[in-house]
């Protein structure tokens, strides 16, 4: 069969949340993902702070985060305009 009432119901339901969603974000959904981009990139930035020689009072904090910024740490350096890695000690070109 195909399931009890609540089952049926709810698969309608998220099927229309899932129109309902696209409908609205659907045509932003290239300005959404610039700015999320950019809030990636301003993170990125205040976590590597410290060691491209800003002074960073939650460095403490934010060294841990630092190894889950190394996959896009190329990416970003790229964005930002540097040919090079600005950090000697991560070396990705």
């Amino acid at each position: 069969m195909h399931g009890t009432a609540a089952q049926r119901l709810s698969r309608r339901w998220a099927a229309f949340r899932d129109g309902l969603t696209e409908y609205y974000a659907g045509p932003y959904r290239q300005t959404l993902a610039r700015e999320r981009r950019d809030e990636d990139d301003l993170f990125t930035l205040v976590v590597l702070g410290e060691a491209l020689g800003v002074p960073d009072p939650a460095a403490y904090y934010s060294a841990e985060l630092m190894p889950m910024l190394t996959e896009d740490f190329h990416a970003w350096h790229r964005r930002m305009g540097m040919p090079r890695s600005p950090l000697d000690q991560v070396s990705c070109c």
